[in-house]
């Protein structure tokens, strides 16, 4: 397989309805994907493993910051691991954008390549929606130097000099700028790390809005930067 350098790092938490078909869409093109449960109790992770992923476990819920801290850790143990992606669970990421951010990054030019709602018509979010986290990025852009047009997409490729140097301790809504931030002040050579957007679709469905993509979550992330 192509991509046997890649490892998707998929946070679980409460998905047994829909991981197992997101783990196996996904392993028809990925075959390394860790799915890190964090303290699901509806048999996420049991799902997940039927599918064919690796399966870490948190014994409790930390939050998602954590998990991905978990999972980048498991990936790095792989020594053929080049690049790391951040793959949410509810079936709202594309694998035709992954390979797109991967082509992207195999350039050669950048270590980072975050996922972008707001560089395509694509995603459907509502005008409120958009403002919201236009407003998070502003912010965040503000705060940490860097320059994005969407901050809290949870899809990224991650070279894995970068995973190496992350250190994720907001395990709630703020770890995405945290990841941001600690990215901002990163440098190889004396300089900061290079960074591109590629678009991405963000498919919301009726199952993805009940599991966190409301208009009240993004509100609630924008206060949580904020307050941090």
């Amino acid at each position: 397989m192509d991509n046997d350098d890649v490892w998707l790092v998929v946070p679980l938490y409460n998905e047994a309805s829909v991981i197992g078909d997101v783990v196996r869409t996904t392993r028809h093109t990925f075959r390394k994907i860790v799915c890190v449960d964090d303290g699901s109790h509806d048999g996420s992770a049991e799902e997940a493993a039927r599918a064919g992923a690796v399966v870490v476990r948190h014994p409790f819920n930390l939050g998602q910051g954590a998990a991905l801290q978990t999972g980048l850790t498991y990936a790095l143990s792989d020594p053929e691991m080049r690049y790391a992606v951040t793959f949410d669970a509810d079936g709202q990421h594309q694998v035709g954008d992954v390979l797109a951010m991967l082509a992207r990054i195999r350039r050669g030019d950048v270590r980072v390549v975050f996922g972008s709602r707001f560089l395509d018509d694509r995603t459907q979010a509502t005008g409120l929606k958009k403002l919201v986290l236009r407003t998070a990025v502003a912010y965040t852009n503000l705060t940490t130097g860097t320059r994005l047009s969407d901050a809290h997409n949870g899809l990224r490729v991650l070279h894995r000099s970068v995973a190496e140097r992350l250190d994720i301790t907001q395990n709630r809504m703020a770890h995405a700028s945290e990841i941001v931030a600690q990215i901002g002040r990163m440098q190889f050579d004396g300089q900061q790390v290079a960074y591109a957007e590629e678009p991405v679709h963000i498919l919301y469905t009726d199952y993805s809005r009940t599991k966190g993509q409301s208009l009240w979550n993004s509100v609630n992330i924008l206060a949580e930067l904020i307050w941090r």
